[in-house]
């Protein structure tokens, strides 16, 4: 949600920046909790797009760009998709693995490889949609025949069942190999967990800016999988919730606030060292250079966080809704003050709201890189909006980092009246790949 959590090269225009909105008066007056606690919700978004950036092999080679039709390198020393800018659009998979054969396994996993490294180069999978044999199913689907790259790119996570059966049993010959944090999560406050929504042997992210690049992308590994492994669940998400760039405007999101604020940027090289990537010793060698990624699909009850007042509703997120303020002062970039007080001698952000209880200085200076989008599936059972924020967030360490912070949020965040938690995911994603590499080399090789 609105918590301080926190490659490409077209031509094209930078975006305007909306006029920033004043903050209400707020005349030293505050919700009462009774007033905060009984009412619970969610509103509309404004997705920002912003200049890209092409991110090579060294992570510290930014180069600026203007927007969306270029290709994103997928060679490098970290997988594209993570510091990556963050694109428009998503279409998120996780699968089981259905085979027992550790070679099918690793054949699988090749062919993605190759796979994806054409379709984010903006070309065909195989021998394309039309030029193969005309009595046999075309390599490609064609769906994405005439359309650029759109920034794509694709990252791959192994989840837990990669490693083990539910009983404990190694599989594929991987005793040993699981990273002691690619461990489940646990049960939160709250959580409505529905199986059909969670878990996962394998998970494939794919962003674009262009929603068809991104399925076109998921449908075609998904075909490649057949016989080895199958869709578990999958997530289309527009609209970014966070950026990844210091010169990408702040989104909004659902609830109609500024998200991701305080993200880990693409060039906070120290940042990225300490909450990003994997380091040597972190675990097994097979992960260094990669990341732990967590997604979590939450619901945003809408209708009723239409009906809270304003000032309710930035109390409840510790921050104002125009500017994107924190409560206790200054600018949208402005750094929190917990101990600020307001004119009646209270916390100018109350002990309950969402940034208070997210921010680092309470967690080791924990700190995550996200890069969530908001979805709409429709509406419910009860004819209402079925939407909300489907989370990801890179961490070196779930267990230190994402686990303390959610823990926070689930003992006490105010927000929790207005979400519902419904799907879980942990995968540790592995370190990029060279000219000839493939996707769990460095596991499988």
């Amino acid at each position: 949600m609105t918590d301080d959590r926190s490659e490409g090269q077209p031509a094209g225009q930078a975006p305007e920046v909306a006029p920033a909105v004043a903050p209400p008066d707020r005349g030293g007056r505050r919700i009462s909790r009774r007033g905060l606690l009984g009412t619970a919700g969610v509103g509309a978004i404004a997705a920002a797009g912003g200049v890209g950036y092409a991110l090579g092999s060294d992570k510290s080679e930014l180069q600026p760009t203007s927007h969306s039709a270029q290709a994103v390198a997928f060679e490098g020393t970290y997988q594209a998709g993570i510091v990556t800018p963050a694109q428009d659009r998503l279409h998120f998979a996780a699968y089981d693995v259905t085979t027992d054969d550790r070679d099918e396994l690793v054949s699988l996993l090749k062919e993605w490889t190759e796979a994806a490294r054409a379709m984010t180069a903006g070309r065909e999978v195989g021998d394309g949609a039309v030029a193969g044999s005309p009595y046999a199913p075309p390599d490609d689907t064609g769906e994405a025949l005439g359309l650029p790259p759109s920034r794509l790119t694709i990252t791959v996570g192994f989840g837990p069942g990669l490693f083990e059966d539910a009983d404990g049993k190694a599989r594929f010959g991987l005793d040993g190999q699981r990273p002691p944090a690619l461990a489940a999560l646990p049960h939160f406050i709250g959580d409505d967990l529905r199986p059909e929504r969670s878990g996962g042997d394998l998970a494939i992210q794919a962003c674009a800016d262009d929603p068809q690049v991104a399925v076109h992308a998921i449908r075609n590994l998904t075909r490649i999988a057949f016989g080895r492994a199958e869709l578990r669940w999958s997530q289309l998400g527009f609209g970014r919730t966070s950026s990844t760039t210091a010169e990408q405007i702040t989104p909004r999101n659902m609830f109609g606030f500024k998200d991701g604020t305080k993200n880990i940027k693409a060039d906070e090289a120290d940042a990225l060292d300490a909450w990003v990537w994997v380091a040597e010793g972190d675990g097994p060698d097979w992960l260094a250079g990669g990341s732990y990624l967590v997604a979590r699909t939450i619901l945003m009850r809408i209708e009723t966080w239409d009906r809270e007042p304003l000032l309710a509703q930035e109390e409840i997120v510790g921050r104002t809704k125009g500017s994107g303020a924190p409560l206790s002062g200054g600018d949208e970039f402005t750094e929190i003050d917990l101990e600020a007080k307001n004119a009646e001698g209270e916390p100018a952000i109350p002990e309950v709201a969402h940034v208070r209880l997210a921010h680092p200085s309470l967690h080791h200076g924990a700190r995550l890189l996200r890069r969530g989008y908001t979805f709409v599936d429709g509406n419910d059972e009860l004819g209402q909006l079925a939407a909300g924020l489907f989370f990801l967030a890179y961490q070196r360490n779930p267990h230190t980092q994402f686990v303390p912070i959610q823990q926070a949020l689930a003992d006490a965040d105010i927000m929790n009246e207005y979400i519902l938690h419904v799907g879980s995911a942990v995968f540790a994603c592995p370190p990029g790949v060279d000219g000839s590499g493939w996707w769990g080399e460095t596991l499988f090789g």
